[in-house]
């Protein structure tokens, strides 16, 4: 998608930290960051590039993958193991090798459609979204996942984003980005199922456009703008409540890292920017850390089987 012209014109707070670039290849779509506490290590995807970056925070170093395919989001199974979302479906990865095995197709048989945003539930169910590979209107749909099982829960979406889970599991958020809505809906907290029709959850004013985004453990959800060059966060009531400037007009996802998850990762892209573009934001596509000191969440591992 090109950059939204509202770009967020309010300036960091005196109290903002500022955004630390890590020491990565720049992504054209970066996305799907996350974060294993266990081995303090980070993951994230160049969507377009087909690419993995592992990075360990503590020594700040980043390693990239190669795939043999688009993918866009991971979850933890266990020590050993990964869930990617890829372009043709859900695939086993062993940490260690980097060996993909494919564990359930995915719109395989529609070449015109790839993943994008994804999250893993409180009970370790996984809602995954996909949109057509030019974010053709309403070509998309949200699925979940869990224990094996693989559901459509939400169709004709353009570009899924912004899932993510309330702390006891009882509330799910997503977004389709072109609309300018997040949206919530009620879901059960055994098995991550909605159990209502979802409403409108903000009131629409926040800059750009809604991308990835992740709910902390005080309840408070931290959504990236995508041409507003911000987080916003709100509060459970859908009232927002902070903005933090970023140096890139396309921020994507962010997700809890570091100790207690007090820590922000923040991917953004390239993608679909102007060379003068560039050159007034040259880290477009880098993925950055601010360390908030905020009561973060693990990213629960997903169930694959019962």
């Amino acid at each position: 998608m090109a950059a939204d012209p509202r770009r967020a014109t309010e300036p960091p707070g005196s109290g903002d930290p500022a955004p630390r670039t890590l020491d990565a290849p720049p992504a054209e779509l970066g996305e799907g960051p996350s974060y294993d506490p266990a081995s303090g290590t980070a993951w994230w995807f160049d969507i377009l590039g087909r690419r993995l970056y592992e990075h360990d925070l503590a020594q700040g170093t980043t390693r990239t993958h190669a795939l043999p395919v688009m993918a866009s989001a991971l979850a933890r199974v266990d020590g050993a193991r990964q869930l990617l979302v890829a372009e043709d479906g859900l695939y086993l990865r062993e940490v260690a090798s980097g060996a993909l095995r494919l564990h359930r197709p995915l719109e395989a048989e529609n070449p015109a459609t790839r993943s994008n945003d994804a999250r893993v539930h409180p009970c370790g169910a996984f809602w995954i979204g996909t949109m057509g590979r030019a974010a053709e209107p309403g070509a998309g749909a949200i699925y979940w996942y869990f224990e094996g099982r693989l559901r459509q829960l939400y169709d004709r979406v353009s570009v899924p984003n912004a899932i993510c889970f309330s702390p006891d599991g009882g509330i799910a958020y997503f977004a389709d980005t072109p609309t300018g809505r997040i949206m919530r809906v009620a879901v059960e907290p055994s098995t991550g199922l909605p159990r209502g029709e979802p409403a409108r959850f903000d009131d629409g004013s926040g800059a750009g456009g809604p991308d990835g985004a992740v709910v902390d453990a005080e309840g408070l959800l931290w959504v990236a703008r995508w041409g507003g060059g911000c987080l916003e966060t709100y509060a459970p009531s859908g009232r927002r409540v902070r903005r933090l400037a970023l140096p890139v007009s396309q921020p994507t996802c962010p997700a809890f890292a570091g100790r207690g998850g007090s820590s922000l990762l923040v991917t953004s892209a390239r993608e679909g920017l102007t060379a003068t573009q560039l050159a007034t934001e040259p880290e477009a596509g880098s993925t950055f850390r601010l360390d908030l000191e905020l009561k973060g969440r693990a990213e629960p591992d997903v169930r694959i089987s019962g």
